[in-house]
This record gives C-alpha cells, sequence and structure tokens, in this order.
C-alpha cells in the first residue's frame, strides 16, 4: 500500500497537484481536522519497504451512516479536495462509489445547514473516484492480482519451508512443530516421527487464490479451497492418496486449507477436522499450523512494491482526465498493463463469485475468478490429484507408441546456461505431468555437453520430490551449445530413443534450440518435437515477457538495496552505485530502481552520454539540500562500455566531493542464489505441465517412421512457451529470429522500457513524458462498457 501512496503522491506533486493524505481511513475522512493533511515530496521517502500502511486504515461504521458522509464531504469541500484515491478492498471501493453517487445530493444539504456557501458547492461541483485494489486474498474480479497478494505469499511460503524442513530429520524423532494462531503466538515442542503430517491453514477470507497458489508452490498432497469443494467421500480419498505418496516414498505430508473451506453440502472443513482424520484412520502424527496476521505483515516483495507504484501512477492519470461524467474506475493489472476498469461492474462480478459458492454452482465460481484462477487450479488438479502409472515404460520400445495406460514415449528434459532459482520447479512439473500422461521421463544432466556424453538416464516422480523450493539446478547445467557435438547429440537421441526434447535455460537454451532446428536438415534423428522454456535471471528470452527466476533475482536486488540504503540512515549525504546482472538486459536494473526507489538506472536499451550523466549528479546535488540526504543510482553489467561501474563510482565521487560521498557495490552470483519466490515456483510449474501437455499433442501429430521413431519438421514442432501479456503461448524458434538482437542477446521489443519514465518521475526528474495508450479488457467482467483508453502526462 505504501508504494501506491508514495506513487500518487508524488506523480500529484508531479502534476502540479495540491496532494492530501488521509489518516485512519474513511474515519479520517469524517473526523477531518488533523487527520486531512498536505502531503509532501519529502514525506513519502523511505516508505517502500515499509509493510502495513503509514498513513492508517480503520473500519469506519460512521462512513455508512448519512450523516458520517455529510460530515466527510464537507471536510472536503473545506478543503477543495474534488479528487478522491482509495485504496482497499471491494467493501471500501463500493462505500467510494457511494459517496460519489449522491455527492450533489450532500452538497445541497450542506447548503441547507450553512456549513458550505454556494460558491463552495460550486467550486466542488463534482467528485472523482479512483479505486485501487488492496488486498491479500487476491479476491477482487478485474484484476490478475491485488496489493498485496504476493507479499502474503511469500510469508506463507517461508512458514511452509520452515515446517517442510522439519521432515529432514534423522530417524530420531526430534523436532519442533509452530502452531500460529491469530493474534497469539504459541510454540508447541513436540516429538514428531517421521511419519509426520503438518495440515496448514491459511487463514484468509473465503476466497482461495493463497491457499491454491501455495499449494502448487510447496508441492501440497491437497488443497481445500471453497470455489471447489471436494467430492463427495474425500475423506476415503483423502487417506488414500497420503499413504500413496507414503509409498512413494515422501517422509512428509503437506494439506492447505482456505479459510471458508467446505464440503459440496457447504458444510464447513475445519482444520482440526482433517487433523483428527489422519491421525485417528492412518496414525500419522499430525500438526495444525494456523498463520493467521502473519500473512499481512513483513516488507513487501518487489512485485508489490511494482505494482503499487505502477497502480499509483495510472489513479492519478485517471483523475486528471476524469470529467463528471466519466464512471468510477478500478486501476487493475491485466497481464504486464495497468489498466482502468468499471469500478462497480468489477465489484458486482466479485459479489457474484459469493453467490455462486452459496447457490453450489462451484464451476460457476471457479470461471467466475478468472483464467489465472482457471488454470492454477487445473495445474494442481493434474500434478496432485491424479496418479501416475505404476509401471514405468522402457527405454527403447518396439511396441505401438500410445496406449491407454501407458505411451512408450520418451520425453528428455536438459537445463541449459546459468542456474536460476525456479528451474528445479518446471523439471518437477515436467516430470510428474509426464508420468501422468504415461510417458518415460529422461533426465539429462550438464547441458548439451551431457546430451553428447550420454548423461541420460530415466527420473521417476519420488526422484523430483520436493525439486519445488530449491534454487539451482539439481539436473547441472552449462552454458556450452550443442553446435560442436551436434552428430554426438544426434546418435544419443537415437541411442536413447528421445521422441521429444524439453530445454530449461535462457538465451544459450534458444540458441541451442536454433542451433539444433537447423541441423535437422543433416539430422534425421533431431526432427523430434522441442520446447524451450525461458530461465534466466536476465529475462531476455525472445517470445516471452518473464522468464524463470528472474522475479527471484529481482527480490534479492531490491532486499540488498533496502539494506544498502538503511546503512546510510545515519550517516547521510552518501550515494551508492549498484552494478545488477542481466548482460545487455536492462529488466533487473529497471525494475530494481522501482521497487528499491533509486534515482536512476543505467541500461544498454536506453543510450547515456556524459550530458546525462552530468543531470544526474546535479539531480544528486540538489536532493542532498532536502531532508533525505542519500541517492542510489543502479546500472546493469553491460550498460556501457566505457561508463564502467568504477567509472561511474570515480565520477560520482569527483563531482560530489563537499556535498556527498560515494560507495560501489557489485552483487555478483548473489543474484542467481536463494530459495525460489512464489512467483518463480508457480511459473515454473505451469510452463513446465504445459509444455509436456504440448508435446503430447504434437507426437501424436507427428510421422511414424519406423516403430518407436517420429518424424516432426514442421517450424511450429520446435517452439519457445513464454508468457505474453496474460497467456502462455508457443512460438516458432525460427518465427523469433526477426525480433532478436543476437549481437548482444536481447528481445529488439521489450514490454518494460515503457515503465522507465516512471522511475525518472518518482524520482522528480523534469520533463519526462508518461505514455498509457494500452488499451485491455478483462474476459471476465460481464459487463464491458468499451475499452478503457489511456493517456500521457
Amino acid at each position: 500500500m505504501n508504494a501506491a501512496v508514495r506513487a500518487t503522491v508524488r506523480v500529484g506533486i508531479y502534476t502540479g497537484a495540491k496532494v492530501y493524505f488521509v489518516h485512519e481511513g474513511y474515519q479520517g475522512l469524517v473526523d477531518g481536522g488533523d487527520n486531512i493533511k498536505p502531503a509532501t515530496w519529502e514525506s513519502v521517502s523511505m516508505m517502500l519497504q515499509l509493510g502495513g500502511t503509514v498513513i492508517g486504515s480503520a473500519r469506519c461504521m460512521d462512513f455508512k451512516e448519512k450523516w458520517g458522509r455529510l460530515k466527510a464531504a464537507c471536510n472536503l469541500v473545506k478543503l477543495g479536495i474534488t479528487n478522491l484515491c482509495v485504496i482497499g478492498g471491494d467493501g471500501s471501493l463500493t462505500g467510494a462509489n457511494q459517496f460519489r453517487t449522491e455527492w450533489s445530493e450532500l452538497l445541497a444539504d450542506l447548503i441547507k445547514q450553512g456549513k458550505i456557501t454556494a460558491e463552495e458547492a460550486k467550486r466542488s461541483s463534482h467528485l472523482n473516484i479512483v479505486g485501487m485494489v488492496g488486498s491479500i486474498d487476491n479476491d477482487f474480479c478485474g484484476t490478475d492480482m491485488t496489493i498485496g497478494t504476493d507479499s502474503a505469499l511469500h510469508r506463507i511460503i517461508e512458514v511452509v519451508d520452515a515446517i517442510t524442513t522439519t521432515s529432514f530429520v534423522s530417524i530420531m524423532p526430534d523436532c519442533v512443530c509452530m502452531r500460529v494462531r491469530v493474534c497469539v503466538c504459541v510454540h508447541l515442542c513436540a516429538h514428531v516421527s517421521v511419519r509426520a503430517c503438518v495440515c496448514i491453514n491459511i487463514a484468509v477470507c473465503p476466497h482461495s487464490y493463497l491457499a491454491l497458489v501455495t499449494a502448487l508452490a510447496c508441492g501440497a498432497d491437497w488443497v481445500f479451497i471453497p470455489e471447489m469443494p471436494p467430492e463427495d467421500n474425500w475423506e476415503e480419498h483423502l487417506c488414500k492418496r497420503l499413504i500413496a505418496q507414503r509409498e512413494r516414498g515422501s517422509r512428509l505430508n503437506v494439506i492447505i486449507m482456505a479459510e471458508g473451506a467446505q464440503d459440496r453440502k457447504q458444510k464447513p472443513i475445519t482444520c482440526d477436522q482433517v487433523k483428527n482424520l489422519v491421525s485417528k484412520k492412518l496414525g500419522f502424527d499430525t500438526r495444525s499450523t494456523i498463520l493467521g496476521h502473519v500473512q499481512r505483515g513483513g516488507t513487501p516483495s518487489a512485485f508489490d512494491r511494482i505494482l503499487g507504484s505502477r497502480m499509483g501512477v495510472e489513479a492519478v492519470m485517471a483523475l486528471l482526465e476524469a470529467t463528471p461524467e466519466t464512471p468510477a474506475c478500478v486501476v487493475s493489472l491485466s497481464g504486464n498493463m495497468a489498466i482502468r476498469l468499471p469500478l462497480m461492474e468489477c465489484v458486482q462480478v466479485t459479489k457474484d463469485v459469493t453467490v455462486a459458492m452459496a447457490e453450489g454452482r462451484f464451476e460457476d465460481a471457479v470461471n467466475l475468478r478468472g483464467k489465472s484462477f482457471q488454470n492454477n487450479w487445473n495445474t494442481y488438479k493434474m500434478l496432485a490429484h491424479v496418479n501416475p502409472p505404476e509401471v514405468a515404460p522402457k527405454i527403447h520400445p518396439l511396441s505401438v507408441l500410445f496406449s491407454p495406460s501407458q505411451s512408450n514415449i520418451n520425453i528428455a528434459i536438459v537445463n541449459v546456461g546459468a542456474p536460476c532459482a525456479g528451474m528445479n520447479a518446471a523439471v518437477r512439473s515436467a516430470v510428474r505431468a509426464g508420468l501422468i500422461q504415461g510417458h518415460q521421463m529422461l533426465a539429462i544432466h550438464d547441458g548439451f555437453d551431457g546430451l553428447a556424453n550420454g548423461q541420460i538416464e530415466p527420473i521417476t516422480w519420488a526422484q523430483v520430490g520436493g525439486w519445488t523450493g530449491k534454487g539451482g539446478s539439481n539436473l547441472g547445467t552449462k552454458r556450452n551449445l550443442p553446435g560442436k557435438n551436434i552428430e554426438q547429440i544426434s546418435l544419443n537421441i537415437a541411442k536413447f530413443n528421445i521422441h521429444s526434447l524439453i530445454i530449461i535455460g535462457g538465451f544459450e537454451a534458444y540458441l541451442g534450440g536454433l542451433e539444433l532446428v537447423t541441423a535437422r536438415e543433416k539430422y534425421e534423428e533431431l526432427c523430434i518435437p522441442m520446447v524451450v522454456i525461458p530461465a534466466t535471471v536476465s529475462n531476455n528470452v525472445p517470445g516471452s515477457d518473464f522468464s524463470i527466476g528472474a522475479d527471484t533475482a529481482l527480490n534479492t536486488i531490491t532486499m540488498t538495496c533496502d539494506r544498502i540504503k538503511q546503512s546510510a540512515a545515519g550517516t547521510k549525504r552518501r550515494v551508492f552505485i549498484i552494478e545488477t546482472m542481466g548482460g545487455y538486459c536492462g529488466y533487473l536494473a529497471t525494475m530494481a530502481g522501482l521497487s528499491s526507489g533509486a534515482d536512476a538506472a543505467y541500461i544498454y536499451e536506453e543510450p547515456f552520454h556524459i550530458h546525462d550523466l552530468e543531470l544526474n549528479v546535479v539531480h544528486l546535488i540538489e536532493k542532498m539540500k532536502t531532508s533525505v540526504k542519500r541517492g542510489l543510482i543502479l546500472r546493469n553489467s553491460n550498460a556501457n562500455d566505457n561508463y564502467t561501474t568504477q567509472f561511474l563510482y570515480n565520477l560520482y565521487s569527483e563531482e560530489g566531493k563537499g556535498t556527498f560521498d560515494c560507495r560501489m557495490n557489485i552483487l555478483g552470483h548473489m543474484q542467481q542464489g536463494g530459495t525460489p519466490t512464489p512467483f518463480d515456483r508457480n511459473f515454473g510449474t505451469k510452463m513446465g505441465a504445459k509444455s509436456v501437455l504440448w508435446l503430447t499433442d504434437k507426437l501424436k501429430e507427428s510421422l511414424f517412421v519406423s516403430p518407436g521413431r517420429i518424424f516432426a519438421n514442421t517450424p511450429d514442432s520446435a517452439c519457445v512457451l513464454g508468457m505474453k501479456r496474460r497467456s502462455l503461448i508457443f512460438q516458432p524458434l525460427t518465427s523469433l529470429k526477426e525480433d532478436t538482437d543476437f549481437e548482444h542477446r536481447i528481445p529488439k521489443t521489450e514490454w518494460w522500457l515503457k515503465l522507465r519514465p516512471i522511475l525518472k518521475i518518482l524520482a522528480r526528474y523534469e520533463a519526462v513524458e508518461i505514455d498509457t495508450s494500452e488499451v485491455a479488457a478483462m474476459e471476465h467482467i460481464i459487463k464491458k462498457t468499451g475499452e478503457i483508453k489511456g493517456g500521457k502526462i
């Protein structure tokens, strides 16, 4: 929320508006006085890394009454405030819309009561409203993500990971289990045998995004969500599922429950009920953990900071462009775009979800939640609720390729390029999705070198257990391309009877895929379906807006910048020059600049010269005259051959003498390590599963050249699986060549470059133009009133 407040204040001031804080929510609006204060540029400094909201929030019963709204209207009129930006859930936004709808009536009543003059009423003849959804539940229809959801997922996954590690103990059953309830923490020490089961209750409102994504991100054995209750006799199915997992070697079972979980008859399913069922029927030592308010606290994630900043900018633009006839809108996220949608239509669809659940129309409830929720649910069902074949097919099949129980298809998986967090999640998902389809899954170790050297072996369901939360690459990975070993690779593809190939990695994976496709003319063995899954911290693979691993790296950089800035809190007058990874791609530097509040971010895609550096130095000298006596400069590793990080450090140190001193930090390989974030786990899981389903369809379309061999040589038989806006799509490798800058290893078009003006505006640079002319609509908003147009500042 603080990122949204900061952006709203600064963009408002930037455009010449006078901006006010309303402390304590609607209660502050009703009470007035010191609760409504002017905001300054400096008053929102050092807010990005703070959780909660620095201006306070409170539930207000007074605002629900007409007399309360009269007082609020009077306070706004006296201050000349005619634009209101509301950050909250659907209840807060509905209240704002009601306030706007009856504004003229409220003004008339205030004139009659003599509390305002006719002239004051004329100056405040209409009230513009814009909403931003701040809710950890992500239950507002009309936006892909709400402010706070990603941070809540970070808190949840941290707890789940901590609990999961309690299963990795010696045979001696000595363990600690944590139990957390709302507002009260009770630390329970217990002896837990290796046959342990943990039931985790995600304590949120009766909507299930957090529980569902957590289940995907941690590989939970079962998830209870109210939108899709379990089938009748779920108790027996659950027990069978847990037993099956133990028989496959699992040391721990994890069950995730959303608050509001229910059965098909709408009877509540409680955490204690599930705990007692597992304990008594299976004899498993079971512990329950109710997370409660821990989910609302902590430092906001990089994604939430950027989301709040983008929504704050869009909210101000919406208010500036509003007319008395403009309906109240809510700023939403559609893929990678910040858009505006009619507020009350989004609220209505949100309420329709609750109605559908109350009426037992559970499929409708899932559909109303949108495609993202549907995809998450379908992926989870496929990976968790379907039993894999008990007997794996042989590596060298001579039988018919497809049969009802097993396909006799061999799909190989290889990691290529630098390791990154989330790779293992993609491998796990692909392996299990393939086994469910009846395929034989093969693991290739150490990249294309391993494929050439025959480092290939079957990989089983149990082997990938627990991989979702592990960083790096368990299969091993190298940067070497297949070109010099192409003949040996083709021989091994034939030797191990590989029918299709999944390549997970960065730009090297993309280049390697292209080399394999080019070599098809000479080597028929390479005429197999193959898919490239982008996985790199650099986020530079053509064909995808995002790459697995980039979010984890971005959070690592953001948290490091927070600590570096904090180190200057006592010193004052200090500027930090920080170098990030990314090669020639400036994604990490730009997004980290937004999430950490940087004064500048130098990247290759936006050339800079000595004049620009001079302006930046002058900007920092002026900044040191304010109460904010610190600076943060980011530089992408290959931003400029001559203006190196050391050069920038020397320049700023020399020009800042007597005003500020400098420190230089090169973050290095710490950006590639660490535990994957919830986004990277979820993203990798969905990408891995989708790639296998696509390959299965492609194999069915391919020609059979001999028993056990297939032939696929069309351009669309070798694709990059990427996220474009809101969809996962497959694009032929060859078709992406035109959009690739091979010299600098980046796509020619990069969506995030449109966010760079926001970074400059929030750092207070003059004469910056920002364009939001993109248009989008959400498919599950029933009554579309046309596409929402953007504009410019």
